[in-house]
């Protein structure tokens, strides 16, 4: 197997990993052995697509091979262990069942006026005559507010919130640190403890809000516990916070780069626009999986409880779906991408997801027709991740 000897870390790759990505497949094909990793990761959209519709694959680790965590990250894995995400059926089925049941396509459109009102108000505070950074003057407001909004917490614990977020998923970031685990697993307990409190309050007064709905959903004569509802709402935001700021940014970059931006996010061509944008530079690169019986694929054969990675970033770029896949074409015939995953694990926010960058970036577009960028837009060391440190512009 083709030895993939590339660091993520290297500034070079954070900044632009897709050339990596491409001389990997060329050399090595489907799958390659990402020696930072230590483990296989399939850079094909269909192996990836494959291996994520597989149910002899999965994200839970199996039981025999599972160890308790480190006593300093017990708060953390405390959260995971009811991780939706992190689960496999029959826990994942009756978690995931139970949350489709509140996070509801008419609770989504219902966010729709009030998005669209954020974003013009973060416009109006815009600075008319400076540069300046658009990843917190609007890339990073609008998805923590929404969430916010969605869960009925109060919008003014927004800055708690994204710092909490930001400390726990520096958790799955290549560049981790003993002093970034103790910031995760300090984040996770007054998380737990804020989201305890909150939910109590909505126990015994309920209100219109996700976080009422979660409490209230109920499949085959069980409800949601508290630490799983817990969990269940810190992945709600982690999840969907990390991941739209990142794709609001990136796909303001691409859009800039464009001769006229507004072209493109019409009415009725924003939204294979946002596909576009999502394929070309998705906000997460790599989603892991564990085998849960002997199989070989692709010449490998893994073992029970081997690691697969799967490069979303390089499925996304395959030549072999996409023709043209390093350029920008909102109009090439629609297909599935891989941003979003795939299979049981399918994002679960991605109607969401879809929302606000549809709202976010034509609002942004339509209000401010001269924006340019001030500087080159820098990306951030945070891989699996793969989103802007900095979107610098003017106006």
């Amino acid at each position: 197997m083709y030895r993939f000897a590339q660091s993520p870390t290297d500034p070079a790759f954070v900044q632009n990993p897709y050339p990596a990505y491409a001389r990997a497949r060329r050399e090595g094909g489907p799958l390659v052995w990402w020696e930072a990793y230590d483990m296989p990761c399939a850079l094909s959209y269909a192996s990836v697509n494959a291996v994520l519709r597989d149910r002899r694959f999965g994200r839970e680790i199996p039981v025999e091979m599972a160890s308790p965590p480190p006593p300093h990250l017990a708060p953390f894995y405390r959260i995971e262990d009811h991780s939706m995400l992190e689960l496999e059926p029959p826990r994942h089925t009756r978690l995931r069942g139970l949350v489709l049941r509140a996070f509801t396509t008419q609770r989504i459109s219902d966010l729709a006026p009030g998005l669209t009102a954020l974003a013009h108000d973060l416009i109006d505070t815009f600075p008319q005559d400076a540069t300046f950074d658009l990843l917190p003057a609007y890339a990073r407001t609008i998805p923590v507010i929404t969430i916010a909004r969605l869960l009925g917490v109060p919008e003014t614990r927004a800055d708690d919130l994204l710092a909490w977020s930001n400390a726990m998923v520096g958790m799955y970031q290549a560049r981790r640190t003993p002093a970034m685990e103790e910031a995760a697993a300090n984040a996770a307990a007054d998380f737990s403890a804020f989201l305890t409190d909150y939910i109590d309050q909505r126990r015994s007064a309920p209100a219109d809000d996700l976080i009422t709905q979660l409490i209230a959903a109920e499949q085959d004569g069980t409800r949601l516990s508290t630490p799983e509802l817990i969990s269940t709402c810190i992945l709600l935001l982690n999840a969907g916070h990390e991941a739209t700021v990142h794709s609001i940014g990136n796909a303001t970059r691409l859009l800039l780069a464009q001769p006229d931006p507004r072209a493109h996010l019409m009415p009725e061509r924003v939204a294979a626009t946002v596909e576009e944008l999502l394929r070309l530079d998705p906000p997460l690169h790599m989603f892991t999986r564990y085998a849960y019986e002997d199989i070989t694929l692709h010449g490998h054969s893994f073992r029970r409880g081997d690691r697969i990675g799967l490069l979303l970033g390089a499925a996304n770029r395959d030549p072999g779906q996409w023709q043209h896949p390093d350029r920008f074409d909102p109009v090439r015939p629609a297909k599935p991408h891989a941003a979003f995953g795939a299979g049981l694990h399918f994002c679960v926010g991605a109607p969401l997801a879809r929302l606000e960058l549809q709202i976010a970036l034509k609002t942004l577009f339509d209000r401010c027709p001269g924006l340019r960028l001030s500087g080159r837009p820098r990306f951030a060391d945070t891989y699996h991740f793969h989103g802007l440190e900095r979107l610098m512009v003017s106006l």
